[in-house]
């Protein structure tokens, strides 16, 4: 019997299933009021956008029954929408090909998918779209037969991204140290005053995204006039392992020595292991240690330092 948790998941995929398909109308036995159905309509779309496929191949991309896809392309065959050419790689293939009859068939498919999306997506505002979008492309890739490397992107912080960073720190050190209320308490305080006065020629918080979202963050203030610290770095989970926290602190570093810092400081918990080989191999310094009880644990605070 399957785990409360893992029938908790099943059951939201499975709503979500229900809800989407009957979101973008593929809920009936037409696509989009073709005379095709939505499996002979996605067979159709790879012709149209690839070229000199082979059946095997067709089959492989879409996890298509064999014996069901060569009773439909026979029947394309005959309605005169594909045709088999010789390929000029291999002698002994038959690559398939849409006909003009074929893209004329297609391209009424293509206009009213199009339309569709664009239906859906327009009353969105832009910053929504982009969520969407985000989202769509992190489950693709999770559940994708194979790991996608998606481009990792650091940019200075946005307006609503100070929440991201305060709300972010209070639900990992949480759900992955223990730690109370009192830790998002700290994690107001130290980003309220950059919020409200920080210098952007000398202070800086930046977002690392992933699919367009959020994973990572780092920021830097002003200590003294050659002194910076580095404040609330931190990479989610499923982003780990992927040179996002290695990004981060890159940035922060160049920016830290176009400032015109000397020396670079920071504050951690010792235990925070990936933080700390991420520290040492940049070249920080671990200068001293002091225990103290904070966010309803005992603690030895880290204290490290990097000249510039």
């Amino acid at each position: 019997m399957a785990a409360p948790a893992l029938a908790d998941c099943v059951a939201r995929v499975r709503r979500f299933n229900r809800f989407y398909t009957r979101r973008i109308g593929v809920v009936s036995d037409r696509m989009l009021g073709s005379p095709f159905s939505l499996t002979e309509a996605r067979v159709l779309y790879e012709l149209a956008h690839r070229e000199a496929l082979t059946a095997g191949e067709i089959g492989g991309a879409l996890g298509l029954d064999a014996g069901y896809l060569s009773r439909m392309l026979k029947d394309f065959a005959r309605r005169g929408l594909v045709t088999r050419t010789r390929s000029t790689r291999d002698g002994r293939t038959r690559p398939l090909t849409l006909t003009a009859a074929g893209r004329r068939a297609f391209a009424p498919l293509e206009r009213g998918s199009q339309r569709a999306v664009a239906e859906m997506l327009q009353p969105l505002p832009e910053s929504c779209r982009h969520e969407l979008v985000a989202a769509m492309t992190r489950v693709e890739r999770l559940l994708g037969d194979e790991a996608t490397s998606a481009a990792i992107q650091v940019r200075r912080h946005r307006p609503g991204d100070i929440g991201w960073v305060i709300g972010t720190h209070a639900r990992v050190y949480a759900e992955e140290y223990g730690w109370d209320a009192s830790f998002e308490a700290l994690m107001v305080e130290i980003m309220m005053p950059f919020l409200r006065r920080h210098d952007p020629a000398r202070e800086a918080c930046w977002i690392a995204e992933l699919d367009g979202a959020p994973v990572g963050c780092i920021a830097l203030v002003r200590q003294s006039a050659r002194v910076a610290k580095l404040r609330v770095f931190l990479v989610t989970r499923a982003a780990r392992g992927r040179g996002v926290g290695k990004a981060l602190i890159d940035e922060c570093l160049r920016f830290s020595q176009a400032a015109g810092y000397r020396k670079v400081v920071l504050w951690t918990q010792k235990g925070l292991d990936a933080a700390r080989h991420r520290y040492e191999a940049t070249g920080f310094k671990l200068v001293r240690e002091e225990p103290h009880h904070s966010w309803g644990k005992d603690h030895i605070g880290q204290y490290w330092e990097m000249k510039l």
